[in-house]
């Protein structure tokens, strides 16, 4: 070979484009995502159901909480889009200040459950054995605990119904759910190479736990917070429907659909109920569609 031919030869090895970059796992579950589109039509319509709960005072300037006793039981006009229910509060600013208490509730309850669970159901099964056992027997007993007897008790004794304490009911009474499934989910993990690694080297349990274990159970929470907000959207406005929610001074879905459930409202005046009825079904298929774009998303037999 010539030196002109080497040189060449050399240039061009120069010139040639450098090997791509592999993407990260997170990277890689983000584009997973977004190409579900029912994911992302479920991101975006909860997306605008918040920004509208968030800033309703760019919808309507009318407070949920102030009548207008000089139109009572009106239907809707130009003034009140989606007219006004008997004691003359605008059924459009009721519903959208409404979604504030149900969807405040339904994410603070679904984050309390699973802080409660995680640690408690991460210990039980990394442990096992008798810790285990014990932990495991009382959390047979939470899940036969009645949960509208708590509601009604704590009510009396503390006189009061506000959303807080709607969100301590359902936090201390939904965790054993989701601390079954992280003892399934760490005695599987505990059995890993990683896992046996850390062990091995003389890692404290207490650092497996939380700087091994749970940083790979990541995807799997992400998946159960998504899908227990949906759950607890429903909860809240099934108690609300009962009068076992918020009062009703307080605006919330499941508590405007209390007040129009007689028979003449349900007939003739769709007006009241069908949004925020709609709002509610909405809501939880969004964040449905959402949990299963997220359970593809992080599965590693999917396909990048």
């Amino acid at each position: 070979m010539t030196l002109s031919t080497q040189v060449i030869a050399k240039t061009n090895l120069s010139k040639s484009p450098a090997p791509p970059k592999s993407k990260s796992p997170l990277r890689l579950s983000i584009e997973r995502f977004f190409r579900n589109p029912l994911a992302v039509a479920g991101l975006v319509i909860l997306l605008a159901i918040i920004f509208v709960t968030v800033f309703p005072q760019i919808f309507t300037h009318y407070s949920p909480s102030t009548p207008d006793i000089m139109n009572t039981d009106s239907p809707p006009s130009a003034m009140h889009p989606l007219g006004t229910d008997s004691s003359g509060y605008d059924y459009l600013a009721r519903d959208l200040y409404g979604g504030r208490v149900d969807l405040t509730v339904a994410f603070a309850a679904a984050f309390m459950t699973m802080f409660l669970g995680v640690i408690y159901g991460g210990i039980s099964g990394f442990f096992g054995g008798w810790v285990d056992t014990l932990m495991m027997r009382f959390v047979d007993i939470m899940l036969n605990f009645p949960f509208i007897s708590l509601i009604l008790v704590l009510e009396a004794i503390l006189n009061t119904s506000s959303q807080w304490m709607l969100v301590l009911v359902v936090g201390i009474t939904s965790w054993p759910g989701a601390a079954r499934l992280m003892r399934g989910v760490f005695l599987q993990m505990r059995e890993q190479d990683y896992v046996v690694g850390a062990q091995t080297i003389g890692a404290s349990k207490w650092r497996i736990i939380f700087r091994h274990m749970l940083p790979n159970s990541l995807s799997f929470l992400i998946v159960l917070v998504s899908f227990s907000v949906a759950s607890y959207v429903g909860l809240d406005a099934a108690l609300s429907f009962l009068g076992l929610g918020v009062p009703i001074s307080v605006p919330s879905w499941g508590g405007i659909l209390n007040s129009t459930t007689d028979y003449i409202s349900l007939k003739t005046e769709p007006y009241a109920w069908m949004p925020p009825a709609t709002l509610i079904v909405l809501t939880i298929l969004s964040v449905n569609f959402i949990g299963d774009g997220l359970r593809d998303a992080f599965d590693p037999q999917s396909k990048a």
